[in-house]
């Protein structure tokens, strides 16, 4: 195989790049696998851990376009992973809930992850890997709009 040229593989925007197209693929296989996909997750995660929400709010937390946020939330419902109620505080806002089939997709979704941590992550040992995930935190953190 070609190697790339050095003064690529020394710079993290590279090395991040190059790890992003690659994890990305293995995520979306992973998903796949399980009739999922990464909105779908996000939306689960953040409706586990923070409870009920409105889709606006489910767009801002997770990051997702509100256009993207309504897809996604329709999907779920489709499948019964979550349920879409009027708000009683807003006539015109849907309150999203996660459900326990939902629950019960987050966790397969949750191995899917596990999984592709291990693999992304292989070369490294466990202190490693917490190491680099904080320090990519971090970094990330910075470059978040406050």
């Amino acid at each position: 195989m070609d190697e790339p040229p050095e003064r690529l593989t020394t710079k993290p925007s590279w090395l991040i790049s190059q790890l992003a197209v690659h994890v990305r693929r293995l995520v979306f296989e992973g998903f796949a696998a399980v009739e999922a996909r990464g909105y779908h997750y996000r939306i689960l995660a953040a409706l586990h851990e923070f409870g009920p929400a409105s889709q606006a709010e489910l767009g801002r937390r997770c990051r997702v376009d509100r256009s993207d946020v309504v897809a996604a939330v329709g999907e779920l419902a489709g499948r019964g992973f979550v349920e879409r109620t009027p708000d009683p505080d807003h006539g015109r806002r849907n309150r999203v809930t996660l459900t326990e089939d939902g629950l019960r997709q987050l966790r397969r979704m949750d191995e899917v992850l596990d999984r592709v941590q291990d693999d992304l992550l292989g070369p490294l040992p466990a202190e490693d890997r917490q190491t680099l995930t904080r320090l990519l935190g971090r970094v990330l953190a910075h470059h978040e709009p406050h």
